[in-house]
C-alpha cells in the first residue's frame, strides 16, 4: 500500500433538522455575521427566516447579502466583501448550493486582504492568510462538496474565465447537512448538482493522488449516487433519498479536497468560464460519455468496478469487458436523470470548440487524468459532443 495523506479540519454536522444548531455554531465564531446567499424567493424565504432566528436568539448581529449568482463573478464576491467591511463582519456563513458556499469563502478573503479575490487563486505567488475570516457553510443541494473542501470557484467574465482559490484556510470551521433543506430543490438542478456528486467521486477514484480512504470513501458515494440520484430526480420530496445523496455529496467532497478531479472538471471549468449559462452539472456531463469511451483502457479495473456498481449483470464478465461496458451504463445514468445533452442543445458554438479546447487545458486537472490528453484530443472529445 502507498503512502498518503489525509486532511481534513471541517466539523460535520449531518442530520436532519440540523439547521436549528446555526446560531449556536456561528456564535462560537463570531458575533457579527454576513450571510451569503442567493436572492431570496418563495420556497427558501422560510428556511433564511429560521437561520436569523437562531442568529438572533444567540446574540448574533448579521448583515444579509443576497446577490449570489450561479457561476459567480468576480463583481459579485467583491460587492459581498464590501458588505462584510461595512458590517465589520468577523465571521461568513454560506447558506446555499456550491455558488453560495464558493462565494462565502471568496468574500471571507477579499474582505480581509488587499485587493481581490482573483488575486488570490491557487497558481499566485501570493496566497490567503491567517486573517482570513472564519466560513461556515450550510448546504442545501447535494452536489458540489464545497462545505467540506478548500475551493472557492469564482468567473472573471472580463477574461472569460473561471478559476478557484484553493488553500486550506478556507475550509469552512463548520458546515450543516439537512437533507430537509433540500426538498424543495428543483428535478433539473438535483440532476445537475446530483452528476458532479458522481463526477467528484469517479475522479478522485481514478485520480493517482487518491489512496485508499479516498478510494472506500468515493466507491460508497458512487454506490449511493447510482441508487438514490434517479429517486430523488423523479420524486423531490422523498426524503431518505434526499438524505443519502446529501451523504454521497459530502463523502464526494473530502474526495475531492484529498485527492482532486481530472480531465471532466478542467473541461467542465473551461466551459463555465466561456459560457456561465451553462450549469456545472451539464458541463460535466455533455462531455463524460467521449471522455469515458477514451478513457476506459487506461483503467480497466476502476471502469469495471464502477461499472459494476451500476450494474451487477457486470459481475459476469470479465474487467476487460465490464470496463468498456461501464462507457455505456454511465451514458444511460446520464440519460436516465435527464441529463443526456450535447453542446448544440447548450448552446454551444460548434466554431468555438478549439479556442475551448485549449481553456480546458488551463487548469492542471486534466494531468491527472488516467490518459493526459493532448490539445487535438481534448478538440476531438469537444467534436464528439455535438450532436451527430
Amino acid at each position: 500500500m502507498k503512502g498518503f495523506n489525509y486532511y481534513q479540519p471541517t466539523e460535520i454536522r449531518f442530520g436532519r433538522g440540523r439547521v436549528g444548531e446555526i446560531g449556536e455554531v456561528v456564535s462560537q465564531y463570531g458575533k457579527r455575521c454576513l450571510i451569503v446567499t442567493v436572492p431570496p424567493f418563495s420556497e427558501i424565504e422560510p428556511m433564511f427566516n429560521q437561520v436569523k432566528d437562531s442568529l438572533g436568539n444567540s446574540g448574533v448581529e448579521f448583515a444579509h447579502f443576497d446577490k449570489v449568482i450561479p457561476n459567480p463573478t468576480t463583481e459579485i464576491v467583491s460587492k459581498g466583501a464590501e458588505l462584510a467591511k461595512a458590517h465589520d463582519a468577523d465571521v461568513v456563513l454560506g447558506l446555499g448550493g456550491g455558488s453560495s458556499m464558493d462565494s462565502a469563502k471568496a468574500i471571507a478573503v477579499e474582505a480581509t486582504h488587499e485587493g481581490t479575490a482573483w488575486d488570490y487563486l491557487f497558481f499566485r505567488d501570493t496566497q490567503p492568510t491567517e486573517k482570513t475570516l472564519p466560513v461556515i457553510t450550510i448546504t442545501t443541494t447535494s452536489g458540489t462538496g464545497s462545505h467540506v473542501t478548500q475551493v472557492a470557484v469564482v468567473t472573471n467574465p472580463e477574461e472569460k474565465c473561471k478559476s478557484a482559490i484553493y488553500n486550506s484556510i478556507v475550509y469552512p470551521k463548520v458546515s450543516i447537512v439537512d437533507p430537509e433543506l433540500m426538498l424543495t430543490v428543483p428535478e433539473h438542478i438535483t440532476a445537475s448538482t446530483g452528476f458532479d456528486v458522481f463526477a467528484h467521486a469517479f475522479e478522485s477514484y481514478i485520480n493517482p493522488n487518491g489512496s485508499p480512504y479516498t478510494d472506500i470513501m468515493a466507491l460508497e458515494a458512487i454506490r449511493l449516487t447510482a441508487k438514490n440520484l434517479p429517486a430523488a430526480v423523479n420524486n423531490g420530496s422523498a426524503l431518505d433519498a434526499r438524505t443519502q445523496m446529501a451523504w454521497a455529496d459530502t463523502l464526494a467532497g473530502l474526495c475531492i479536497a484529498n485527492s482532486g478531479v481530472t480531465l471532466p472538471h478542467g473541461i467542465g471549468m473551461a466551459i463555465g468560464g466561456k459560457y456561465p449559462h451553462v450549469m456545472h452539472g451539464e458541463a460535466l456531463a455533455v462531455v463524460y460519455p467521449a471522455i469515458m469511451r477514451y478513457s476506459y483502457q487506461h483503467a480497466l479495473e476502476k471502469f469495471a468496478t464502477v461499472g459494476r456498481l451500476f450494474d451487477n449483470k457486470l459481475n459476469q464478465i470479465d474487467d476487460n469487458e465490464a470496463a468498456e461496458r461501464s462507457c455505456d451504463v454511465i451514458q444511460d445514468f446520464i440519460k436516465d436523470i435527464g441529463m443526456l445533452t450535447s453542446f448544440e442543445d447548450l448552446k454551444i458554438p460548434k466554431e468555438e470548440l478549439k479556442v475551448l479546447a485549449e481553456a480546458s487545458l488551463v487548469l492542471p486537472d486534466y494531468k491527472n487524468h488516467p490518459k493526459v490528453a493532448t490539445l487535438d484530443e481534448v478538440f476531438k472529445l469537444l467534436k464528439q459532443s455535438c450532436r451527430l
